[in-house]
């Protein structure tokens, strides 16, 4: 006979921490983002999931109700929308999401109209409007699958992409119709290219009149974009999917822009093309003229055009040129104060923020985006720049900045600060080095008035974190011991975990960022994350460092440790190194070119031979493989005939890469490990059936971090 005697519950074992950071996405759920101000100061909008361990995200709407107590509620719930159904993401929405690096599920994005009142989302390929105050939501019957829904400024209308049209239905439902059709399958309207979505910081392909009148279209024809074929070898059943890749030196796809009626009329907005393939930012706001920012192939030109609405020519505001190249900047170009131009600049040798002909800052700021344009100020992001009073190691803050009176700090304390602002209301987002997670402060005329509520989770791991500074550049670095480590406890084995290229600052001054590096080092390593030249945050001249020569980032990683090695307790002896993507590529060379410090590596998702990489960021850094072939040869880890000038001795290398990558693809792993088996050299290599350049899969995250761990103790005779 069975027993139907209910059992004592077993309690459950706490959670390692890699199957916690997976699980929780890198601590990310369950935390509020994406916020939104309402004009008239009485509503935040952001999106938060359920818990720490949910990926669906929900809509939610802080109400800040003049004089009375903020209340929190819930605007949209995935669950609810889709009648407990699974969410079917389409193609193209995970092809987006990619672009994004986004690895959770329910209303990740939303746009608001003006007022913000009306938020569009897309879920299954569905699309959904939220009456914000009202607090409902419903789906409207359009054709889908749907991306990229926006609604208009006023709040009548919503546009969204179908199967590659623009499209527009109103915010009751009703009148659904085309704005504008591709011609074919290579055409679309409204949507970001790859190079702009990858690359540029560019992900949306259309933009709404002030007055809702009319769009800004982006029509992308990707015929002239080189074609690869994807194949995932573990399911041979599958047919490999074919997608578009601009590969250095090659086509890139043709982008046009057009003006487009709500009748469907329409007119081509013109520039140089030639010239100025690359549409890298459109800005169209009530201040003035639409604005478009167009960078010639090199980027080391652009300008900025004022667009004509009614005859769809453009002038030039100004142009700027670089020896170099010419970063792009999150929130410029806009109009600003007083009508001027609002940009971020390198002219004076510093990154400052410009409003018309006048620089408002300084060489003591590195300015990093424009946050918010005011009345009479600019809201930006900076870090200390070249002639700060003290180095700020790793510092971001939030700066008000005006004519009259400078910049001033609205951030306190050390940490990483972002915000986002409307009016007199802004909610700035804090973490700090000591403190996991992040707090996000609703604040009225600089004075607190809430604090958003966040259900992320707390690690099993504490970070403990020495930000420092080392050798003669004064490199930032971080510098991790196991925990409980004292001085009596003899030298550690080294990990060297850097990131180390552009665009992917590591040594930045909050807690969660190091919680991975924490756990390697408790397995017994003393870890370290070095930002050198070539990574952004610090200066023009030190972003631009490695132009046609990346050695520097590899230079300064070298740097680093042997500086550091004098201050902390480091074995020279025992000295790895692990990165992922450009980590990766600096992972692999470290072992073939620098045998004498460092003795393994694990190797994520490297690129190994630039020629295969994108035409956008590979050019800025190396010219192209038909008028620079030596610079991209010495700058390979391979080439046609092997490896690129390795040193012995031979070092063991783990190489890893996702096989369903569609950004390094894996054919840079596998050329690598041919080219290390021609040369007799060590190495292992590790595919992941399935995986794109992230590895959102919860299994595949934690034994990932668990074989690396295998693998650096067995390389260096690490016991335990």
């Amino acid at each position: 006979m069975t027993s139907t005697r209910q059992q004592p519950a077993t309690p459950q074992a706490p959670l390692s921490f890699p199957r916690q950071l997976a699980r929780t996405q890198r601590f990310t759920l369950g935390a509020p983002r994406g916020f939104s101000v309402s004009p008239d100061g009485e509503r935040v909008v952001f999106v938060r999931s359920g818990s720490g361990s949910d990926r669906s995200h929900r809509l939610w709407v802080l109400d800040l109700p003049p004089g009375g107590t903020p209340v929190e509620r819930l605007a949209a719930d995935p669950a609810a929308l889709l009648a407990g159904a699974e969410e079917e993401l389409p193609p193209q929405e995970r092809a987006r999401r990619e672009r994004s690096r986004e690895g959770s599920g329910g209303i990740v994005t939303y746009a608001v109209d003006g007022a913000v009142e009306l938020a569009a989302f897309a879920l299954s390929g569905r699309l959904f409007a939220a009456e914000l105050r009202a607090g409902t939501a419903r789906e409207l019957e359009v054709p889908g699958p749907v991306l990229d829904p926006r609604p208009s400024p006023d709040g009548r209308l919503v546009a969204y992409v179908a199967e590659g049209a623009l499209r527009v239905v109103g915010a009751d439902g009703s009148g659904d119709r085309e704005l504008a059709v591709p011609e074919d399958g290579h055409v679309s309207y409204g949507l970001a290219e790859f190079i702009a979505s990858e690359e540029m910081g560019r992900d949306r392909g259309y933009w709404w009149s002030p007055s809702a009148d009319r769009l800004l279209v982006a029509r992308v024809d990707d015929r002239p974009v080189r074609r690869w074929w994807i194949a995932d070898p573990a399911h041979p059943e599958r047919e490999p999917q074919r997608v578009g890749y601009p590969v250095a030196g090659t086509a890139n796809a043709e982008v046009r822009l057009f003006l487009v009626d709500l009748d469907g009329a329409r007119t081509e907005v013109r520039w140089d093309r030639e010239r100025y393939p690359y549409l890298a930012r459109v800005h169209w706001s009530a201040a003035g003229a639409p604005l478009l920012l167009v960078q010639t192939r090199e980027q080391r030109e652009q300008a900025f055009l004022a667009v004509d609405v009614e005859s769809g020519t453009t002038s030039t505001v100004r142009a700027e040129a670089d020896p170099a190249w010419l970063e792009l900047h999150r929130g410029a170009p806009a109009w600003g104060p007083g009508g001027g131009l609002v940009r971020i600049t390198d002219e004076s040798g510093a990154r400052v923020l410009a409003v018309g002909d006048d620089a408002w800052t300084g060489a003591d700021l590195h300015v990093r985006a424009v946050l918010d344009v005011g009345a009479d100020d600019v809201l930006v992001s900076a870090s200390a720049g070249e002639a700060a009073a003290g180095p700020e190691t790793g510092e971001i803050h939030v700066y008000r900045v005006s004519a009259a009176k400078g910049a001033r700090r609205l951030s306190e304390g050390v940490g990483v600060h972002a915000a986002v602002r409307c009016g007199a209301v802004a909610v700035l987002v804090s973490a700090r080095p000591g403190e996991p997670g992040s707090v996000a402060r609703v604040l009225r005329d600089g004075e607190q008035v809430a604090v958003v509520a966040s259900s992320a989770q707390r690690p099993v791991v504490s970070a403990r974190v020495r930000l420092t500074e080392a050798g003669a550049r004064r490199i930032p670095c971080a510098v991790l011991l196991p925990t409980g480590y004292e001085e009596g406890d003899g030298p550690l084995p080294v990990l060297m975990d850097p990131y180390g290229g552009p665009h992917g600052q590591r040594v930045v001054a909050a807690h969660n960022p190091y919680l991975t590096s924490q756990w390697f080092a408790d397995q017994g390593f003393a870890v370290i994350v070095a930002d050198g030249r070539g990574m952004p945050g610090r200066s023009p001249a030190w972003e631009k460092a490695i132009l046609r020569d990346l050695t520097p980032t590899l230079d300064d990683q070298v740097e680093a440790l042997l500086a550091l090695a004098g201050r902390f307790p480091l074995d020279l002896d025992r000295v790895a190194v692990r990165g992922w993507s450009y980590g990766g590529y600096l992972a692999a060379r470290a072992v073939l070119q620098r045998p004498d410090v460092f003795h393994a590596a694990v190797v994520g998702a490297p690129v190994a031979d630039w020629r295969l990489y994108d035409t956008h960021y590979t050019e800025r850094y190396l010219g192209t493989p038909q008028d620079d072939p030596e610079v991209y040869a010495a700058q390979s880890l391979l080439t046609d005939d092997g490896l690129t000038a390795p040193e012995g001795p031979a070092r063991p290398m783990m190489i890893v890469h996702g096989l369903a990558d569609d950004n390094v693809v894996v054919a840079h792993a596998l050329r690598l490990s041919s080219a290390l088996l021609a040369a007799g050299r060590p190495h292992e290599v590790l595919p992941l059936s399935g995986v794109t350049h992230m590895t959102p899969q919860e299994q595949v995250a934690e034994n990932l971090l668990l074989l690396q761990v295998d693998f650096l103790k067995r390389a260096l005779a690490v016991a335990g």
